[in-house]
Formats: structure tokens, sequence, C-alpha cells
């Protein structure tokens, strides 16, 4: 049985909405730390942030729309690291994925993954919105290009966030060479134990005491 414990330190503890203030970061940090997430996610622009030492800190970089020039995103990165961030969650340019053009999809993944050497970096697919050709080809991209992580979703895309089915295939993709991160949606217990048996070993929440709160150690 997943114990409480355990699925905390699976946890990237997140506030990506706009309009979060310092303050609302700080209260998610000392949240995550009493919690025993593995990291806060935050947006670049409220870096750098103080975290205690067992605390990663994670941004995003093209987000939520991933349209954003591939210099744009490689500059992104390498400034939230230069601000103290670890790890970069990068959205895949999804015209490129629905125009069928797995080797630009790669150039553009491998173009972040150069500017954020020594850091993890997690390339989100958006998985609802995608075809499972889409995500198979995708992770393969991903891979390919250097990433240490595959994510299912922002938690932004109208199509929605993360499934089992999803996780399950990228799971079946990258097989235990990436991790997979499932974020979008999960806000149960049932939903993020669902989800580490589909495959994930990271989960992208923002509801985090309340999927904790229904299980034990």
């Amino acid at each position: 049985m997943t114990t409480r414990t355990q699925v905390a330190r699976l946890i990237d503890h997140t506030l990506l909405k706009p309009e979060a203030t310092a303050a609302q970061v700080n209260a998610l940090i000392s949240e995550a730390a009493a919690l025993g997430a593995y990291s806060v996610c935050v947006s670049p622009s409220l870096l750098p942030v103080e975290v205690p030492e067992a605390l990663h800190v994670a941004t995003v970089c093209g987000f939520p729309s991933g349209a954003h020039a591939t210099s744009v995103k490689a500059a992104e990165a390498a400034d939230a690291l230069a601000k103290g961030a670890e790890e970069i969650d990068m959205v895949v340019n999804l015209r490129l994925v629905k125009e069928g053009d797995a080797d630009a999809v790669e150039a553009d993944i491998r173009g972040v993954r150069e500017a954020c050497r020594g850091a993890v970096l997690k390339v989100i697919i958006e998985s609802a919105a995608l075809t499972d050709e889409e995500i198979v080809s995708t992770c393969r991209a991903a891979e390919a290009a250097g990433a240490d992580f595959v994510k299912t979703s922002t938690g932004f895309h109208p199509a929605g966030g993360a499934s089992t089915h999803a996780v399950a295939l990228m799971r079946d993709t990258v097989g235990e060479r990436l991790g997979v991160k499932a974020s979008g949606g999960i806000r149960t217990a049932a939903d993020a134990l669902a989800m580490v048996e589909a495959g994930a070993n990271r989960l992208g929440l923002s509801s985090s005491t309340a999927v904790l709160e229904g299980l034990s150690d």
C-alpha cells in the first residue's frame, strides 16, 4: 500500500495562478514543508524563493501555451536557473505536434535542454489535447532531446488534465528511462493513487493537503 509519506514525496506542490502573490507563495512553501512534499512549483516571475533544505524549487517556461519561440523558452529557463530553480517544466509546442513535425518538436525541447544543463527538465505534452499517436511521438521526441520527465498537463488547457490512460501510455513509451509526472485535475487521494498505479512517479498538485488527508502511514 502507498502511504501518505510516500505520496507526499512525489508531490510538486504547485501555485501557478497568474494572480498569485509573493505572500501566497510563502504560504505555499510553508505548507509544502509541513506536508513533506518534494518541491514547490511557482511562476518564474516569483523567483527567487527561500525554501527549507529538504524542499526543491521548480518553475515553468513557455507556460501555459507552449507557443513561444524556442529562444524565448531557453532564455526563460536559463533565467530561472540563475534565480535558484532546480527543475524546469516546459510546455511543448502543440502546433508542431499537431503538424506531425517530430523533428521540430525535438529541436524545441533540445533548445531548452541545452539552456538548463544540470537541472531536471520536464516536458509538458498537454496529453488531453493529443491523440494516442501524438502522445507517443511527443514522448519519444522528449526522450531524444534529453528530457528527464514527460508531464501530462499544464492544468490550463480546456481539453482537460491528467488521465490514467495517458499516464499509462506515457510510461509504456518511455519505460523506466524517464520519469512521468501526472498533473492537472488531481484532487483526491483516489485520483493520486490511480495516477501512481498507472505509472506516475511525480504528481503536480495544488490540492496537496486534501489529497494527503485521504491517506495514512
